[in-house]
């Protein structure tokens, strides 16, 4: 960056110590600074056929005054001033509102350029700014800013023109020149006129796919070079595993893996070879096969002399897991515990002594794995299931647990290829795109809520067959604010409807995690035929013989959550029904529920989501991570974030980018990230 970039803004005609602390409050503190920040929009001021213009859509139109304007007095400074004008073939109306005094500037026969809101029907345009004469030439588009205090959108812009004329030509453009020839990228100061002072449309798309891509490009270099420094400075275990155990263990299993279970299995065994730390996402649909994936990269650990730790976020969870496990590894001699909030005293403490010990192979668990008094003996494999239900220094504290132990982090929310690039772009990333064979797809209906009678027919049958049910809500308890079926009401109702036939349970968040833990567990047993539950039972319930769910309200729910709840079921050989009862308000939320009965593939939910969405709903506000760019839409610009990861493979492992004058720009923005210290790693 040249010393004219970092000049105070304060040098600009027109700044004074008032502003220069106003714009300080924006984060614009220097030249550059100003000319990096971006318009939110533009406004358009290209002249529109009004044949061609939707209702309601700003436009901005030429023509002759055919009237003497009218005003209408509405009260205490309020007013109305009418006026009839001739664009094209079409005779309309122009309304200015509490703008009487333009009485005087409009005449009958003058020619106006005028902009404002479209009223197809009715003829009119609701008008917000006018000029006399015909439209101008220049400013088509006109930048908008987000800006506070005393500063215009005018005066800022006049700022915006003198520091881009004082910049011109001192700017250093970042990407080299074998990058912008090769996708016929405009330069940095064409591109930066493009942003705030397009001459047309054409000029503005070029230069926002200019910033698009070296935006996606910098943060790209971020996370690869992250991913580089973690491997050359993390000293990994490198796990001399027994293949031909392993091939024992594979053989033994009930059913033949998929070949996306293969490949990811492959992918892990490959990767615990090496002496470098793992740190990989397993990400796979509800139903995938991460389980049995996990339990064989764990076997593999187990088989070269380490110990494995799996940990996951609730407690009858860990209990699944712990006997899934059990049922594959037990008969190889594998020795598995497990440790939740509930074993204490004496038990624990033997539990703790086999485990420094050496004596425990697996430990299977809750966030208990963490606490201080658990050692292992040689810790080899990290898995932290459902991974997002942890924090941060939750899964760092296990990883401390052992010396550098590999890390796998799973998850059953189908993550986007975009987002998985983006909030993970640091980690190896497997993913389980296949289902195992002789899954029945769940047929899934979108039902009005009038039809609720034969809903509970339905469910009486599957009932009747000895099947279970999950009947989901999305409140606790009723809400005068909310019209939405509530848990508490509905378990009331059909404990009543099912009264002496079958037994209703209740679940939801208020309840003590010992209450929880014994409804679901009953419920697992068949002691409890139908659960109403709020959406704690998203994540990891695994009851084969539950077969039929109702959503009360869908429509309240995102695509990715109503898909993680109708994972519930479908988990055997029989046939599973999903039943969605809602009366959707909105398009958006008739999309919805259209995309759910067409499709039972988490990958395809979760693009649609995306798309409906936007990226920063995605993971909801708990998960951080996503970047914040100025200019790229991860929506989008999915094609220049596969571009621009690829190309920062490239460059990284190419020793001409640590050298080139060309590429010291990115070089040194690399630098300033922090990317490159290795202190930066977690």
């Amino acid at each position: 960056m040249t010393t004219m970039n970092t000049e105070s803004v304060s040098i600009l005609k027109g700044i004074g110590k008032e502003t220069e602390e106003v714009l300080s409050e924006l984060g614009i503190i220097s030249l550059y600074d100003l000319i990096m920040t971006f318009p939110y929009r533009h406004e358009d001021f290209r002249l529109k056929d009004l044949t061609e213009t939707p209702h309601n859509e700003r436009v901005t139109i030429e023509g002759r005054v055919e009237s003497e304007p009218s005003v209408l007095f509405l009260g205490k400074n309020k007013s109305r001033l009418q006026v009839h004008v001739l664009t094209g073939r079409h005779l309309i109306k122009a309304v200015f509102f509490n703008q009487a005094y333009l009485k005087n500037r409009l005449s009958a026969g003058m020619v106006v350029t005028l902009t404002g809101k479209w009223d197809r029907g009715r003829q009119v345009i609701n008008v917000s700014s006018f000029t006399n004469g015909p439209k101008m030439d220049h400013a088509d588009f006109e930048p908008v800013y987000s800006l506070k205090g005393l500063i215009h959108q005018k005066t800022f812009r006049k700022y915006m023109r003198q520091a881009l004329d004082l910049l011109q030509d001192s700017l250093q453009d970042c990407l080299p020149t074998y990058l912008r020839e090769g996708y016929r990228l405009i330069s940095i100061q064409e591109a930066l006129e493009g942003v705030h002072f397009p001459k047309n449309a054409e000029h503005f798309k070029q230069a926002r796919r200019r910033f698009v891509y070296e935006e996606l490009l910098n943060f790209q270099l971020k996370m690869q070079a992250m991913k580089k420094v973690r491997k050359e400075n993390e000293g990994g275990l490198p796990i001399h595993y027994d293949v031909q155990e392993l091939r024992k263990l594979i053989s033994s299993l009930p059913y033949e893996l998929t070949n996306a279970q293969k490949r990811v299995v492959n992918e892990l065994c490959k990767e615990l070879k090496e002496p470098v730390r793992m740190n990989r996402l397993l990400q796979g649909d509800v139903g995938s096969g991460k389980t049995v994936v996990a339990a064989l990269a764990l076997y593999a650990v187990i088989t070269g002399g380490y110990q494995g730790a799996l940990m996951a976020p609730t407690e009858i969870l860990a209990e699944q897991h712990a006997a899934s496990l059990a049922e594959w590894l037990v008969p190889f001699g594998v020795n598995i515990a497990l440790l939740s909030g509930s074993v204490k005293g004496k038990t624990r403490r033997i539990l703790l002594e086999k485990l420094r010990d050496g004596e425990i192979d697996l430990l299977i668990g809750t966030h208990a794995l963490i606490q201080p008094d658990v050692e292992f003996k040689q810790l080899g494999l990290v898995i932290t299931d459902e991974q997002h239900r942890f924090g941060v220094e939750q899964r760092r504290i296990l990883r401390d647990k052992g010396e550098n132990p590999n890390v796998l982090f799973m998850t059953a929310t189908p993550i986007p290829r975009t987002l998985a690039i983006t909030a993970f772009g640091e980690m190896d990333v497997s993913t389980l795109d296949e289902l195992p064979a002789g899954r029945k797809k769940i047929e899934t209906q979108w039902v009005k809520k009038e039809s609720l009678h034969p809903v509970l027919n339905q469910l009486e049958k599957e009932l009747e067959k000895g099947r279970q049910a999950y009947v989901i809500c999305p409140l606790i308890e009723e809400s005068e604010k909310l019209d939405v079926q509530n848990a508490v009401d509905v378990y009331e109702q059909l404990a009543t409807h099912f009264s002496r036939k079958y037994e209703v349970g209740l679940m939801h968040g208020r309840l003590h995690s010992d209450e929880k833990d014994r409804v679901m567990r009953e419920f697992s047993e068949g002691r409890i035929q139908i659960l109403v539950s709020t959406t704690v039972v998203e994540v990891g319930v695994n009851v084969p013989n539950a077969t039929f769910m109702v959503i009360y309200d869908a429509e309240r729910f995102g695509l990715a959550q109503l898909h993680q709840l109708r994972g519930r079921v479908g988990r055997s050989e029989h046939q599973s029904y999903c039943i969605l009862l809602a009366d959707p308000k909105t398009e958006e939320g008739k999309e919805r529920m259209i995309s759910m009965t067409e499709t039972n593939d988490g990958f395809v939910l979760a693009e649609k989501d995306l798309e409906l969405r936007g990226p920063g709903d995605f993971f909801g506000t708990k998960q951080s991570g996503l970047p914040e760019f100025k200019m790229a839409d991860l929506v989008h610009d999915y094609r220049a974030l596969e571009t621009a990861r690829n190309d920062a493979e490239k460059l990284l492992a190419s020793d001409d980018f640590w050298r080139d004058e060309e590429t010291a720009c990115l070089r040194e923005q690399l630098n300033e990230s922090g990317a490159l210290s290795s202190e930066r790693i977690d």
